[in-house]
């Protein structure tokens, strides 16, 4: 294994949701161990102050839920990265509204889907061949810890989650053997630009049920999700790893 500063020295990384929150704070760390990271956003303008924060070598500036800009995206990043890409981590997301299902807007559950379900297998299938290709690959899936237990008011956002997390284990189960490993993280809520869709009364609800009594830091997911991305994570795929402050039960 490397020592732990150069961690990543000679990898390279795409991080969707790269722009702000715990995708820009898994890119800063993965620069500072050695690693050339790609960002891919759609806020163009926080892009570009997240490539001069983090050092990120790179920036694209895409919607994740079209199929097509992740695949013209993907082609760019490996030419750019030298023709590999050797970690994924997946943190676009979105929360969508806060209301009961019976009230629930239509549209917000299809937005939501198409970013944090549809965005994110559409990045995992597009990037996956050229990890194979390679014999080496980490994949990182941003789920929640909604995803296991489910929030009320938050049915979309709890759903795509536990998606993510059926996707993320058949994904790793594919490819256990194969070089490439597959995790997701859950993690409860914490510090992130993402609260601002939220109402703060949902945000006072789900600090509620952190047994910590506070919120994550973004840097302590972050370190979890760069352990999942790095070379020591060897022998654990398929699984969760939750950064929940013993909110998770299972």
């Amino acid at each position: 294994m490397k020592a732990y500063a150069d961690r990543f020295a000679g990898r390279t990384a795409v991080i969707t949701g790269g722009a702000s929150g715990l995708g820009k704070a898994s890119a800063a760390r993965i620069v500072a161990e050695g690693g050339r990271v790609l960002l891919w956003d759609r806020d163009a303008a926080a892009l570009s102050a997240a490539q001069e924060e983090t050092g990120a070598a790179g920036i694209c500036a895409l919607d994740v839920s079209d199929f097509s800009a992740v695949s013209d995206a993907a082609a760019r990043s490996a030419e750019l990265l030298g023709g590999q890409i050797d970690v994924l981590i997946c943190s676009a997301g979105i929360t969508g509204a806060t209301a009961p299902v019976h009230e629930y807007p239509v549209e917000s559950w299809r937005a939501v889907f198409d970013v944090n379900v549809n965005g994110l297998f559409y990045c995992n299938r597009a990037i996956l061949p050229l990890m194979l290709e390679k014999g080496y690959g980490r994949i990182v899936n941003v789920a929640s810890v909604a995803g296991k237990e489910g929030n009320p008011n938050a049915s979309a956002y709890s759903a795509s989650k536990a998606a993510v997390i059926g996707l993320t284990k058949s994904l790793g189960k594919e490819l256990a053997g194969k070089g490439v490993i597959a995790n997701a993280l859950t993690p409860a809520t914490f510090e992130s630009p993402i609260l601002q869709q939220l109402p703060q009364s949902q945000v006072d609800y789900m600090r509620s049920k952190i047994p910590m009594g506070r919120l994550g830091h973004v840097a302590e997911s972050a370190a979890m999700v760069c352990f999942m991305a790095s070379e020591e994570c060897s022998f654990t795929t398929a699984a969760t790893f939750d950064t929940s402050g013993g909110r998770t039960t299972f």
